[in-house]
């Protein structure tokens, strides 16, 4: 089930390359946020699924709470006037790239000891 998150990947990246231009600006801050919540989702499931450790319930449950609370707290910020996402970027945002250097770092390992049994 590796296939999930890759195609939850591939179809927002279609999405964003659509021409809708008729989004208010103030959108912006929610939008990113949960754009961002999503890719935390996304390369998470990716990862579980390179650990053997994916379950498309909890990536599927994941994403959609992650993405519905960070654009709540993108929102809750903006009723009582602090810029709360700010501080759900950069945690959500740490948690990608932790992501991303542990796949790789996987993926090097594996690469690797395929070198050695050849060898």
């Amino acid at each position: 089930m590796i296939w999930l998150p890759l195609a939850g990947f591939a179809i927002g990246f279609v999405i964003y390359w659509l021409p809708i231009k008729n989004l208010p600006s103030s959108f912006a801050p929610y939008l990113s946020l949960a754009t961002l919540a999503g890719l935390d989702s996304v390369f998470g499931g990716i990862r579980a699924g390179v650990e053997g450790k994916f379950h498309d319930d909890i990536f599927i449950s994941g994403f959609v709470m992650n993405t519905l609370l960070a654009a709540g707290l993108a929102y809750l910020g903006d009723q009582i006037g602090v810029d709360i996402y700010l501080a759900a970027v950069f945690v959500l945002g740490w948690r990608v790239f932790l992501n991303l250097s542990l796949i790789r770092r996987y993926w090097l390992t594996q690469t690797s000891m395929n070198r050695k049994k050849e060898s």
